[in-house]
């Protein structure tokens, strides 16, 4: 499942760092979070981050984008590889 931020963000600038997917960035009003690179933190921690560090609780499941467990784990083995690719290029991935 990939997560979203709701209307209710205050722009605290919490979120952004903890992601370790760079699925997190600032949106026209408030911090967006890009679904296909959301993972819900699968593959570096147990829960997801960013709902973690949320002082006001508005991070929910994007009900758009509901993944199983092995969903989320193939999107992290794609993410990997192409990281890895644009590092073996130079690119930044």
């Amino acid at each position: 499942m990939a997560l979203t931020i709701t209307d209710e963000c205050i722009n605290c600038d919490v979120c952004e760092p903890e992601c370790p997917n760079q699925a997190i960035s600032m949106g026209e009003e408030h911090y967006v979070i890009d679904p296909g690179r959301c993972t819900e933190c699968v593959g570096h921690f147990d829960e997801p981050q960013c709902v973690q560090v949320c002082p006001v609780s508005c991070i929910p499941i994007h009900p758009d984008f509901v993944e199983d467990r092995e969903t989320l784990w193939q999107k992290v083995r794609r993410l990997q590889a192409a990281k890895e690719a644009a590092k073996a290029t130079g690119v930044a991935g």
